[in-house]
């Protein structure tokens, strides 16, 4: 193009002008405007001009103000756009400000309510504990003193169950809480789980129905003690959510195994309250509870679901609820745990192709179960929905070597059915074995029912390793699971006689519960107020202790020092390796590890549970070298 330099020059120093060109011999006005500066954007027009020199000047006059009024309108609404663009994106800003400070203030709210929630949850029970105790040392009555004990038993279980919460929360905010690995038995977990529940559910006289997939392998790697507190926190609230005469149910099931890894699926559903959409949305939130009227109705941190939620996440599964006001809930939960290596050998004995057992039961869903465990077990089985009906079968001829029977029935219960089966038994045969079935207390009935002829006792719900355990029993073999029995051991008067335990503990009163809590066993004990202390104590002589409880946080010498300094003792009785089990209030999983890796056997927690103690008894002081000591 050919024209006015001028223009030119506008267009490439970003400036406005005007000029006369021509462009493929036309001539043309041309003019042309900067938008956003020099930098910016370039609006230029241009239009062919009449040939004429008259009006050549006038054209050009006339077109060029069109032209820049046009560009300037053009202009204008560019630079009114471009302007406006930054607003806009400060108002974005702002909203979003609006929001996140709206979130950070909800935030702050929800905390403040959990601090109040959580000074009432711990006040509350620790008033319990204080008050009753007032009361039992004023009181002479033995009975109201039993009854302030068992309030303050109930008040310190639930106080220790808050403490636990928070710490769970404090580990999990900081990003600190992880999993162990561990061989365990999946339905003796479970056992453990449903024992701790079962006697809520009796006090509220609630329907607790256990189903356990018989495809899910009996061992599995992972941590159990996690999984147990998932299913704990979900069974505790359905109990809390439902009323009297209310069903719970735990069932779980083998979802697939896919190379040794398997996805179960463990479902808890209730007959309760129900939750709301509303609530559900903030359920598992840290900090938060569904409604805060119903926590003050019924208890409770809010913190159980946001920290079982972390757990099964971290097992790679999912939580998920199904509820409706009104009409109860569905927890369902997917974990996966590795299979690992079940070396269980089976029982030796008669063939339980022989065995006929007779089940009593008035609950039809019940009666359905033990029928299924029968059958994967491979024994016969009758059943019968009543006491009359049993009878009916058993004078019409029908021989039972075993009876599962439930103790409250209506019309003939258990009690009675059994006494009738025990006069009827002939005395040149086998006496057939009774086991008799039921949520309630064993120790309620206990009397009653052995006056009846009842041999033994099978909590509610049951699984199949106990019903095979009292098959076993009755077999006369050896039960390759048998914790009833064990149990049983533990609780003799003097069944540790001739053994010297070392108790290496300095608070005064953890030596008197100890001490008080082991004196029906028989079970020698000498303490040692530290850990220094008991170093001089096994070094003077190392064979006169069969056992060392070691607390972990003592003056002078603490548990960990104390037992490598005795593992380093060149001495017979520590070569041999004396059981040392740490038992200390320090229960996380790398308290563990370190004390394992001091050179101690096991742990036990504080506050110390007693049947906890008397299995690592049972464990490190086998029965079989009582005998021989004695």
């Amino acid at each position: 193009a050919q024209g006015s330099e001028a223009f030119f020059d506008a267009l490439r120093e970003g400036r406005s002008g005007t000029g006369i060109y021509s462009f493929a011999g036309v001539p043309r006005v041309g003019a042309c405007t900067p938008v956003n500066g020099s930098d910016g954007w370039m609006l230029g027009v241009a239009a062919p001009i009449e040939e004429s020199p008259a009006s050549r000047t006038t054209n050009v006059l006339l077109l060029s103000a069109a032209l820049f009024l046009g560009l300037g309108i053009l202009a204008a609404f560019f630079a009114a756009n471009i302007i406006a663009e930054p607003f806009q994106k400060i108002g974005e800003q702002n909203a979003k400000l609006e929001e996140l400070k709206e979130t950070a203030e909800n935030a702050s709210r929800a905390k403040s309510d959990f601090l109040s929630n959580m000074s009432h949850e711990m006040r509350t029970p620790m008033n319990a504990i204080i008050g009753m105790t007032s009361i039992a040392k004023t009181s002479s009555d033995i009975e109201r003193k039993n009854y302030c004990l068992n309030k303050i038993e109930d008040a310190s279980t639930h106080l220790l169950g808050v403490i636990n919460d928070i710490l769970d929360m404090s580990k999990i905010e900081a990003n600190k809480f992880e999993l162990s690995s561990v061989r365990f038995n999946f339905e003796k977990m479970l056992q453990k789980v449903v024992n701790v529940i079962n006697f809520r559910v009796e006090q509220r006289q609630q329907k607790f129905v256990v189903r356990l997939d018989r495809n899910i392998p009996r061992m599995l790697q992972g941590d159990d003690q996690r999984l147990a507190q998932v299913i704990a926190n979900l069974l505790s609230n359905a109990v809390k959510f439902t009323p009297e005469q209310g069903s719970i149910y735990l069932i779980t099931r083998l979802e697939k195994e896919e190379n040794g890894l398997c996805t179960i699926q463990i479902e808890v559903r209730d007959s309760g309250i129900g939750i709301s959409k509303e609530q559900q949305a903030r359920l598992f939130t840290s900090f938060s509870q569904a409604d805060t009227s119903i926590s003050r109705k019924f208890g409770g941190t809010g913190l159980g679901l946001a920290i079982s939620k972390r757990i099964v996440e971290m097992m790679n599964g999912k939580i998920h609820l199904e509820s409706e006001e009104g009409k109860g809930s569905t927890f369902t939960i997917t974990v996966q745990a590795a299979r690992a290596e079940d070396d269980a050998q089976p029982s030796p004995g008669r063939n339980w192709s022989t065995i006929r057992v007779l089940a009593v039961d008035d609950d039809p869903e019940a009666l359905e179960y033990f029928s299924e465990i029968a059958r994967n077990l491979g024994f016969f089985c009758d059943t019968a929905a009543g006491g009359e009906e049993a009878w009916a079968m058993i004078e019409g001829g029908g021989d039972y070597n075993v009876y599962f029977i439930d103790w409250k029935m209506p019309g003939m219960n258990g009690i009675e059915i059994s006494r009738r089966i025990k006069e009827k038994s002939r005395a040149d045969a086998p006496s057939p074995v009774i086991i008799m079935v039921s949520a309630t207390e064993w120790t309620v009935i206990e009397k009653e029912a052995k006056s009846a002829g009842v041999d033994k006792f099978l909590p509610k719900p049951f699984f199949p390793s106990s019903i095979a355990d009292y098959i076993n029993e009755y077999l006369g073999t050896q039960s390759f699971v048998d914790s009833v029995q064990a149990n049983a051991q533990s609780a003799d008067a003097g069944c540790f006689a001739g053994y010297t335990l070392l108790l290496a503990e300095d608070v005064k009163i953890n030596q008197e519960i100890v001490l008080a809590l082991l004196e029906p066993t028989l079970l020698k004990i000498e303490c040692a107020d530290n850990g220094k202390q008991a170093l001089e104590l096994f070094s003077e002589n190392p064979g006169r202790y069969d056992m060392i409880f070691m607390d972990v946080q003592m003056p002078e010498m603490d548990g960990y020092e104390t037992t490598r300094r005795i593992r380093a003792l060149e001495d017979p009785a520590a070569a041999r390796r004396v059981p040392i089990i740490a038992m200390t209030a320090n229960v996380f999983r790398e308290d563990i590890e370190k004390c394992l890796a001091s050179g101690m056997d096991d742990h036990v927690g504080k506050p110390i549970n007693m049947d906890e103690v008397m299995h690592k008894l049972n464990v490190y002081l086998p029965v079989k070298q009582k005998t021989e000591l004695n």
